[in-house]
Formats: structure tokens, C-alpha cells, sequence
């Protein structure tokens, strides 16, 4: 496996992003790893990691790259400042970047993405035809639009071209049981594969180790159902 940071273009923007590529030649199956609100950090590398570690090769894209100190200057915080118009266009540069690379099987495309990269993970996959798979993992605020945008994730449900696993919190508020149906009525009736999983005692972040929310037992069961669905979709 080797991992580094990589720099590409997004509308005329450099966006950093942290790959790994697991030891071989490949063609590989890849997937796109959508950060959380505290960004790429070492929660998101380790996803990536282990991801490359088990065939795939893994990136996930700094989307806070348009942001700068003087933003920041009144106390808001980077994700405050994300417009969905421009997320959709880091998405898509990241898939192009993917879809570029020799080592990578280009018809072999998934993406997922904790909190607010569950949020991305919905919408990068109601956006982008070259997603064979999504697992967003306690993705809120679904059915807000963010920034200059007139439609929400959920809005744009109708655009997915893939099968969904997605993974809730049994004890959350946003998304909230109430959302899991709604989102389960929503894509029932479209006639997207999917399958929800919610986990009893596990709250928002359940996944992350860093966190006062980490739930081992649900953790150790979410993340072998979504290594199942990738293998089983890429």
C-alpha cells in the first residue's frame, strides 16, 4: 500500500487530496472517501488506508480547499462555507482524476462518507453516472441544500444510477429515524436498491474513535457490511 497527498485541479482551484493505492498493478476498483466536518483528518486517512488495504485504491478530496482564514474570521466554521454547486464539481473532478489513472478500473467506482460525507455521499451519487455503489454512513441534513443551491440531496434522488447501503444510528437526531423512513419510502418508490441498517445505542459518529460517540459494537458490524457491498457492486 503506499499513500500520499496529491494535488488536482477544480474549477480553477487546487484541491488537495490524501490516495492510497494498494501493492500490486491493478486495474483496481476505487472508492471516493467524502470527509466529515473536521475535514480529511486521521479518521479519514485511516478509512482510506484500510480501504487500499483490502484492494481498493482510496481517495478522499479536501472540499474545503475554496476556503480561506479571512472566511473563517467570524467565528464560522469551514463547513459553513460549503456551496453544494461547488462539492458536485470536487466530486466530479475527483472521479475524473480516478477514471484517469492507469491503476484503476474505471468502470469500478464507489463512494462513501461519514456525517457530513454521508450528506456528500447522497448527493455525489444523485449527480455522478459513474458511481456502481454509495454507503454514506449517517449522512444529516439530506434534505437541505447548502450554499447557491435550489435543491437538496434528497431532491435530486431520482439522479442515482446505483445501489445504496446506508448506516444509521438507532439514538440520532439528524438523520433521525423519522429520515430513515422517509428516505427508505423515497427510494422504494424510485426503484433504487438499497439497504438500511440502524444500530440500537449507537448516536451520530458512531464510527469514529476519536469521538465520545464511538460505538465499537456498531462499528465492527458497519464496517464489514460495507466492505460486503463493495465487494459485491465494484
Amino acid at each position: 500500500m503506499a499513500a500520499s497527498w496529491e494535488t488536482i485541479k477544480s474549477d480553477g482551484s487546487d484541491m488537495r487530496m490524501y490516495l492510497s493505492v494498494p501493492e500490486g498493478s491493478g486495474p483496481f476498483p476505487a472508492v471516493l472517501v467524502s470527509q466529515h466536518g473536521p475535514g480529511v483528518n486521521e479518521f479519514i486517512q485511516d478509512i482510506v488506508n484500510n480501504l487500499a488495504k483490502e484492494g481498493y485504491v482510496a481517495c478522499a478530496p479536501e472540499l474545503y480547499h475554496r476556503v480561506t482564514e479571512e472566511m473563517l474570521a467570524d467565528g464560522s466554521s469551514a463547513g459553513q462555507h460549503l456551496n453544494d454547486p461547488e462539492i458536485v464539481a470536487d466530486v466530479n473532478a475527483t472521479v475524473e482524476f480516478l477514471r484517469s489513472r492507469p491503476f484503476v478500473d474505471s468502470e469500478r467506482l464507489g463512494v462513501t462518507g461519514f456525517c457530513q460525507g454521508g450528506r456528500t455521499t447522497w448527493l455525489a451519487a444523485a449527480t455522478n453516472p459513474h458511481f456502481k455503489a454509495a454507503v454514506p454512513f449517517f449522512g444529516g441534513n439530506i434534505r437541505v441544500p447548502v450554499g447557491n443551491s435550489e435543491q437538496s440531496p434528497f431532491d435530486r434522488t431520482s439522479g442515482m444510477k446505483c445501489p445504496v447501503l446506508f448506516h444509521f444510528g438507532a439514538l440520532d437526531t439528524n438523520p433521525s429515524p423519522e429520515d430513515q423512513a422517509r428516505y427508505d419510502t423515497e427510494m422504494t418508490r424510485l426503484g433504487i436498491p438499497h439497504q438500511f441498517y440502524s444500530y440500537s445505542g449507537a448516536d451520530h459518529a458512531f464510527m469514529d474513535y476519536n469521538r465520545d460517540r464511538y460505538q465499537k459494537e456498531a462499528s465492527d458490524i458497519a464496517w464489514p457490511r460495507t466492505l460486503e457491498f463493495f465487494a459485491a457492486h465494484l
